[in-house]
């Protein structure tokens, strides 16, 4: 069942902002899976051995892990902690009113989801604070770290990660490195708002199946099932996270092509994704997604009850 509160327990945990940063760590463990979902949504005409080729031949096994350090070191941790504080609270608010655990679940992660996309990427914050932060550029920082046109294999060093959002910075200036940054919004809110409402209607049903009433406790198999049930169908707004990634893609072919708008909005991207690729376009990348999915919602989800409960018993 969703973590509750203990009758007469006042305040707000503010534990979860731990235990959302050290799941969502664990959850960079699939960056292998982001890599190749942002290299197919970057390259939309590319198979799935195609994308795992382009790939290894970026550095072999090395290559599957671009953009982990600003990925696991930075976004991670921040963002999971926004989400898992905001997500919990409103849960258990909508939980405390009569409300059913799915639609909880639902509004608990879409909340949770919109904070972390505006407190990691900075939009609300003032550009006297954000340029000194290093939570605003992450998730454009990722994307431009696994889709930038690498130089190595012509001998020549490619920038850092750093020096690359210097020349994002010095070009670009704050709207640069905060590209995207309403389609990542967009993106998150309906990717914990499905991930965890689905999960939490997962779990009502496998209780309902096994003969057991809302205050019971499903086993550990069946909250990792739940959860794999919400990862997988949430990934219905893959077009969300094409559309993210064209944004803030720095894909050499992506910077070519004439077509592409000079001034790209959400509504302008959709529609150059689907005039150049049409629907299977907009779900390029959904494959490796799927697995993503499950693997981030059995964490934030599943695992993270248990830790919850465990830090809630200390």
């Amino acid at each position: 069942m969703a973590i509750q509160k203990e009758p007469g327990q006042k305040g707000v945990s503010w534990s979860n902002i731990a235990v959302g940063a050290i799941m969502n760590m664990v959850t960079t463990l699939g960056q292998p899976l982001e890599v190749l979902k942002t290299q197919m949504a970057a390259n939309r005409s590319q198979t799935m051995w195609q994308a795992c080729r382009t790939v290894w031949s970026r550095g072999g096994f090395v290559g599957f892990y671009q953009g982990l350090i600003p990925w696991a070191w930075i976004e991670a941790s921040t963002k999971g902690g926004v989400l898992m504080f905001a997500a919990t609270e409103v849960e258990n608010g909508t939980l405390a009113m009569g409300l059913n655990p799915a639609f909880a679940g639902l509004l608990g992660g879409m909340t949770g989801g919109v904070a972390q996309a505006y407190a990691t990427m900075g939009k609300f914050s003032s550009p006297a604070i954000i340029s000194f932060t290093p939570l605003r550029f992450t998730t454009c920082m990722k994307t431009a770290e696994i889709t930038r046109q690498k130089t190595a294999a012509t001998g020549v060093k490619p920038p850092s990660t750093w020096a690359l959002f210097a020349e994002i910075y010095r070009k670009e200036g704050l709207a640069g490195v905060n590209k995207g940054v309403n389609a990542v919004a967009v993106r998150q809110c309906t990717n914990w708002g499905s991930r965890i409402g689905l999960a939490r209607l997962a779990e009502s049903s496998i209780r309902k199946i096994r003969g057991k009433s809302e205050n019971e406790s499903l086993g550990a198999m069946d909250k990792i099932l739940a959860s794999s049930v919400g990862g997988a169908l949430a990934t219905w707004n893959q077009p969300i996270e094409v559309i993210r990634v064209e944004m803030q893609s720095m894909s050499k072919n992506a910077a070519a092509n004439v077509n592409r708008p000079a001034k790209l909005t959400i509504m302008n991207t959709l529609a150059f994704i689907y005039k150049e690729n049409g629907i299977k376009g907009l779900y390029r990348g959904v494959t490796p997604r799927i697995g993503l999915g499950i693997w981030q919602t059995v964490c934030m989800v599943s695992f993270a009850d248990y830790v919850k409960e465990w830090v809630k018993g200390k």
